[in-house]
């Protein structure tokens, strides 16, 4: 089978039954409903990559620790050499990184990304027409900015609106290395330093969750041998990032923030819908059921009382003690209350908080030098669930607490996936440069079944355990290709002589 082929089934297989054993086991879920994280994680967005929001990151920037950096990003599962038409936010869009600063779940900032999109030549099918070293190299046949708007409200009212920036580059899709050559200059153009003090980016980015998603075949095959292979390795992403004073985000005396992404889209009426929304990772995923999502994306973090009994009583602790006998914790579940949807007390926590479904962080808690990538289940506490970093590993921390962690249950629950395929960035926007369109993989694009230093990776689920293969993939697999390619030339040459004989 060839590489695009395999590389098909395996996106069918991933789009087709989602999440549906880390979600909860079941075989009855539509397809194309969920999968990782926010990736397609519920049935009408599913059909909208476009506005989908993947993920949110939130966290005290470690090398402008005066600062916070905001990241959200959409359109889950880009397939680097996706073309001719590449991949862009929707101008039809409106993508919002929204902040509360008083626990009160309304945003009290909300940063607006509006966009537009232009083509120099609409005479050609091809995104750019020749090299690419510039965002105004006329090469560039298509191109996108944007303008970012911050909105302030006072209770929920909006009290300003002022324009931050305008006509800002988007970074454009990696098409390969052929058509940009240096894509880190490219990224470099679409950083921009405001004289707010904000800094802004927007443009594509390899998608930084990291995580092994074959949990379908029976959690991994159900005796563990299928894991530690990074399902979304070589699949980029959409990202807007922010890095903001942040004095200019908090309220005196009060440095903790509640965070979100929400997208709305213009409508038939020429108003806007929200369609799409997230905070905490795979909260739409593994803890709303079906028939909760798409108004979970519809709706706003002060509604989010209607959502509370499926974080007190969550269904995946009784499908994991269905397949691998683990004890179910107690509920209702007021630690996962905590982590979902107050923060938790003495880390996180705002005063006189409304419980809502929001990415809390205090800001007031200093970067750490040796990020732990459990964080605070590891004593971490400048790590999930007190924000987020790109570093942090949620799927392992979110099964460790959904199966008892914090209420005394101790256990090692793991998809053996433990850092990213590809290093993320000192600086800012620290997400990945995106995996190119000419990029070369052969079978699963992963980290070969090895830990960040290239160990074997050891896992355990539960009181099992096993070790992963530390076989690589061998690269570049150059004889199946000719083969193919050979193959191909046969075919069409028996078909063309085949197509004279019968003219005869």
């Amino acid at each position: 089978m060839s590489k695009r082929l395999s590389r098909r089934s395996r996106t069918v297989a991933v789009l087709a039954t989602g999440a549906a054993l880390i979600a909860g086991g079941s075989t009855s879920l539509a397809p194309m409903q969920a999968t990782a994280s926010s990736h397609r994680e519920a049935p009408l967005i599913s059909g909208l990559p476009e506005y989908d929001n993947t993920d949110v990151y939130a966290f005290v920037s470690p090398d402008q620790p005066n600062t916070t950096t905001l990241v959200a990003n959409f359109w889950p599962f880009e397939e680097p050499a996706g073309g001719p038409s590449f991949y862009k936010f929707n101008p039809d869009g409106r993508y919002e990184i929204n902040v509360d600063n008083d626990g009160d779940s309304l945003p009290e900032f909300t940063y607006r990304y509006t966009f537009k999109e232009t083509y120099r030549d609409q005479n050609t099918f091809l995104y750019n027409t020749g090299i690419v070293r510039s965002f105004n190299d006329v090469t560039l046949n298509y191109r996108q900015t944007y303008d970012l708007t911050l909105i302030q409200r006072n209770a929920g009212t909006v009290v300003g609106t002022r324009t931050l920036a305008t006509n800002v580059p988007v970074a454009p899709s990696h098409v390969g290395d052929a058509s940009m050559p240096d894509y880190r200059t490219l990224r470099q153009q679409a950083i921009k330093r405001l004289p707010s003090g904000v800094t802004t980016f927007a443009g594509q980015a390899d998608d930084p969750f990291f995580l092994d998603l074959r949990v379908f075949d029976g959690f991994y095959g159900r005796n563990l041998k299928e894991v530690g292979n990074d399902t979304l390795s070589g699949y980029n992403v959409q990202t807007v990032a922010l890095q903001i004073p942040t004095s200019a985000l908090i309220k005196p005396g009060q440095p903790i923030i509640g965070v979100y992404s929400a997208v709305q889209r213009r409508n038939a009426a020429g108003g806007f819908t929200q369609v799409s929304r997230l905070g905490n990772p795979l909260v739409n995923e593994v803890v709303n059921p079906i028939k909760d999502k798409d108004r979970f994306n519809a709706s706003v973090p002060w509604n989010d009382a209607q959502f509370a009994p499926n974080v007190l009583n969550p269904e995946l602790p009784r499908r994991l003690n269905e397949i691998y006998k683990l004890p179910i914790p107690p509920t209702p579940r007021n630690d996962l209350r905590a982590v979902f949807l107050t923060g938790v007390q003495g880390l996180n926590q705002p005063p006189n908080v409304r419980p809502a479904e929001l990415m809390r962080l205090n800001t007031s808690i200093p970067p750490s030098a040796s990020p732990k990538r459990l964080g605070v289940l590891d004593g971490d506490n400048a790590g999930y669930p007190n924000g987020r970093r790109l570093t942090d590993d949620t799927v392992d921390i979110s099964l460790q607490v959904a199966e008892g962690e914090l209420v005394g249950m101790k256990n090692d629950l793991s998809d053996a996936v433990d850092a990213n395929n590809v290093k993320f960035e000192p600086n800012f926007p620290y997400v990945a440069l995106p995996t190119s369109g000419s990029a070369v993989r052969g079978g699963y694009t992963t980290n070969g079944g090895k830990s960040a230093n290239g160990a074997a990776t050891t896992y355990k689920f539960g009181n099992r355990s096993a070790r992963s293969s530390t076989a690589d993939d061998g690269g570049t697999p150059v004889l199946p290709i000719i083969a193919l390619v050979g193959g191909a030339a046969f075919l069409t040459g028996g078909f063309l002589m085949w197509a004279r004989r019968r003219s005869v």
